[in-house]
């Protein structure tokens, strides 16, 4: 398949990157099923982006973070699920949007199947690269809010910064450091402090 390199692409160096398929908006999921395998690739209103290996320092705070919001679920005895990436959702339930969220917390089962989610996850953690920044902070923005997703939040280790949409309510988007104790909207006393976490 043909490849149009962004210049976001060719900035990236060996950063995860995402390259916008040519052809322009006329995918489907049928693309994304019919990559080889191994390849990764995210749908956006027909739009698709084929996504790299990511860093050791992205899959690091994916461990953590996953780790302690799984964490604080069970103790809790919570019934919300804790799903990184590589994990599908077919958030519009459409034939156009398809996308691989580095964290999905879905707490609706029903939403669930061995194929992937079915709808928008409750929070989305997606860990920015110098090659996603356009897709992270704006069209997934979008989509997210679309969709029905009531929290985001956008993880920035070069800069150390969280940025966190509460969609569910409504809020103006908030950046912290890393070494604000941030908490999680859809939980009632999950704080995350990502210089506490070993990466």
């Amino acid at each position: 398949m043909e490849v149009k390199k962004t210049q976001e692409w060719e900035a990236a160096g060996s950063e995860e990157r995402f390259m916008t398929m040519k052809g322009g908006k006329g995918y489907t999921i049928a693309d994304i099923e019919a990559l080889p395998e191994g390849e990764r690739a995210e749908l956006i209103d027909g739009e698709m982006f084929r996504m790299d290996t990511p860093t050791t320092t992205h899959q690091d705070i994916l461990i953590e973070l996953a780790f302690e919001i799984k964490s604080y679920i069970k103790k809790k005895k919570g019934l919300c699920k804790v799903l990184p990436s590589p994990y599908g959702v077919y958030i519009k339930k459409d034939r156009r949007n398809f996308v691989e969220p580095d964290i999905s917390v879905i707490c609706d089962k029903e939403k669930i199947d061995e194929k992937g989610c079915h709808g928008a996850p409750d929070w989305v953690i997606e860990i920015v690269s110098p090659s996603s920044m356009k897709t992270d902070y704006e069209w997934k923005v979008k989509l997210y809010r679309e969709a029905g997703v009531r929290e985001y939040w956008i993880i920035d280790a070069k800069k150390e910064r969280v940025t966190v949409y509460d969609f569910e309510h409504g809020k103006e988007a908030a950046a912290y450091a890393f070494t604000d104790g941030i908490k999680a909207g859809i939980f009632e006393e999950l704080y995350l402090n990502l210089s506490e976490m070993d990466f």
